[in-house]
């Protein structure tokens, strides 16, 4: 993150601190000996605890000698990679062929936006250029060890260790659900590809064009319509309107790129909120990163959909009301698909054209008009297939890779398997290739893809409910967040789980249904009712976008270690004011946009 005072060592202490404290053989004990007791001296509140202590330090106990070296090996082994991984020069040669330092965040959005295939296919060669550094630099030895590890323990490898601890089912389970995922969505793909083909061009299949043959000069024209300044007022007032509240969390937004910061958004929480003995609500305190780029085309719409997805991961942590942190803390036994559900529901409403009617403005505060969203929705609609392919690539490639034999891991083989399966599953090779997907490289955040996934899943299943029942809406609709609160967030890792919730939220058990059906809508039916919700949207819009928003939250926006605007000075609004003549300041293209 390029922090003052934070290193890899520290990173590795801290982590070792975790696992010693969540393995403690003598703490499980004690918890065993507790829930024996048929005395009365165990409240039925104090069971619940108990059980989700005993739940959580089962993910993490390790009785065996063999297994604890090999944890602390493969963690320093991790260490060292990541320390590497962070010395990788990221470069593309731009259209005069000059050689340009940049970073993970420029490169993927210079591969969706700028006109010069060159320029795209410089920076694809450098995703794929992660791969064989990853390997040379000790990747192999990693997944080797980490199946010594899980295989210690007794699981058949580290994917089914994984999947088992953070989703409560087994590695079979989780990919019959995949499996037949991926078999109803092979004919959409198909048809997808051809159409690409032929609507595009034979080029347009390349990994380097698809992206931006999907969205490049459609990217540009909506620009405009999300400038990057004003992201955080409007993630704020939509999540007002819906009655999404922090209850008294603390907020840290560091949200523009730099050099040295990690290279994917995310939310994590130093103080896990939960409710103490004599019922005193300890509020979240939140980290909140994006990697922005202000003056970049598309850096606006991305970092909404990023505030929109990590704001949505914060609102659900910081409403998990129970009598222990445990409940909400963000490893396992926290279900990943649980946890991604809540994010991807809310960033989904980007897309939305009763959303984007409200909220999608350019700085002279004029609306979207209906003739962009209706040439996004002709030209993305029938190919958003390739996303979904692009999720499920992830969890095929890291399952064959903890399947292999170890004698069979070497560098060649992995790059070969890598590409293997992007052919298979995708289509050919990978935009994004699964060598550059950085959830594969740290203990916390490999094999757990799936996640994603099944949440995607949950996020159409839950939709279609919200859709089906009350008065139809979700956009601006204050029924929205109280039932997140209550049905999905209140519980955190607890009872019932993620399956247990999304079959109490929606009356159905977790299915692919909702989600292949959308996909299968035809582009002109889609057209009607995007178009009747875009004007119903229109007409019913608040007059006054100046309403104070509140969010129950305290933001403190940064940019690394400097504090730009805190809204316990004033207002979240005037938080949002400082840090949009901040942006005018560092980045000068973006005023005279304005």
């Amino acid at each position: 993150m390029d922090l003052k005072g934070n290193s890899v060592e520290n990173l590795n202490t801290s982590f070792n601190a975790l696992e010693t404290f969540l393995g403690d053989q003598n703490t499980l004990e004690k918890v065993r000996e507790l829930l024996k007791r048929t005395d009365g001296s165990v409240s039925e509140e104090q069971k619940i605890v108990l059980n989700q202590i005993e739940k959580t330090l089962k993910c993490y106990i390790v009785e065996s000698d063999d297994a604890k070296a090999l944890r602390e090996s493969m963690m320093k082994k991790e260490g060292t990679l990541q320390k590497s991984r962070n010395n990788l020069k990221t470069q593309y040669t731009d259209k005069d062929g000059k050689v340009v330092d940049t970073t993970p965040t420029v490169i993927r959005t210079k591969m969706r936006s700028d006109p010069e295939e060159s320029v795209r296919k410089s920076c694809w060669e450098m995703l794929r250029k992660n791969g064989p550094f990853l390997l040379d630099n000790g990747f192999c030895d990693i997944i080797k060890e980490r199946n010594r590890f899980a295989r210690e323990l007794g699981f058949e490898d580290f994917y089914d260790l994984k999947v088992t601890n953070a989703e409560g089912f087994s590695k079979k389970k989780c990919f019959e659900m995949l499996d037949g995922l991926e078999q109803a969505t092979k004919p959409l793909l198909d048809k997808a590809l051809e159409m690409l083909k032929k609507e595009k061009g034979e080029d347009a299949t390349k990994p380097w064009n698809t992206g931006f043959a999907l969205s490049g000069e459609l990217t540009k024209l909506t620009d405009p319509y999300y400038p990057f300044e004003y992201a955080p007022e409007v993630w704020g007032r939509s999540f007002s309107k819906m009655n999404i509240k922090y209850k008294g969390a603390t907020m840290r937004l560091d949200l523009c790129d730099r050099k040295g910061k990690y290279p994917n958004g995310f939310c994590h929480w130093p103080t896990a909120p939960y409710k103490t003995q004599d019922g005193t609500f300890i509020p979240s305190e939140t980290n909140f990163t994006s990697l922005a780029t202000p003056d970049e085309i598309g850096s606006g719409n991305t970092a909404l959909t990023t505030l929109m997805h990590e704001g949505g991961h914060a609102a659900h942590f910081s409403n998990i009301v129970q009598g222990s942190p445990l409940f909400s803390q963000e490893r396992a036994p926290f279900s990943v698909a649980l946890a991604e559900t809540q994010s991807m529901f809310l960033d989904a409403l980007c897309e939305d054209a009763s959303w984007q009617a409200r909220y999608a403005k350019n700085r002279k505060g004029e609306t979207i008009p209906w003739e962009l969203i209706e040439r996004s929705i002709k030209e993305r609609h029938p190919y958003k297939v390739f996303q979904l392919r692009g999720m499920i690539a992830v969890p095929y490639f890291e399952k064959a890779l903890y399947e292999m034999d170890e004698k069979d891991l070497t560098p060649e083989n992995v790059l070969k398997v890598a590409d293997e399966v992007e052919m298979k599953i995708q289509g050919g090779l990978a935009g994004r290739p699964l060598m550059s997907v950085p959830h594969i490289l740290a203990d916390e955040s490999s094999c757990y893809y799936h996640g994603y996934v099944f949440a995607e899943m949950a996020v159409h299943q839950t939709r279609e409910y919200f859709f089906k029942t009350g008065d139809g809406t979700i956009v601006d609709n204050p029924r929205v967040g109280k039932e997140l609160i209550e049905n999905y967030w209140v519980h955190g890792s607890g009872n019932p789980g993620f399956l247990g919730l999304v079959n109490n939220l929606t009356g159905s058990p977790l299915k692919h249904d909702a989600w292949v059906n959308e996909l299968g809508v035809e582009v002109e039916d889609m057209l009607k009712d995007e178009k009747a919700e875009y004007e119903k949207a229109l007409a019913s819009a608040s007059s006054s976008s100046k309403d104070e928003i509140d969010l129950e939250m305290r933001a403190i926006f940064v940019h690394g270690d400097d504090v730009i605007s805190d809204s316990n000075d004033s207002s979240f609004t005037d938080a949002c004011e400082k840090f949009r003549g901040w942006i005018y300041q560092e980045w000068p293209k973006t005023k005279t946009m304005a």
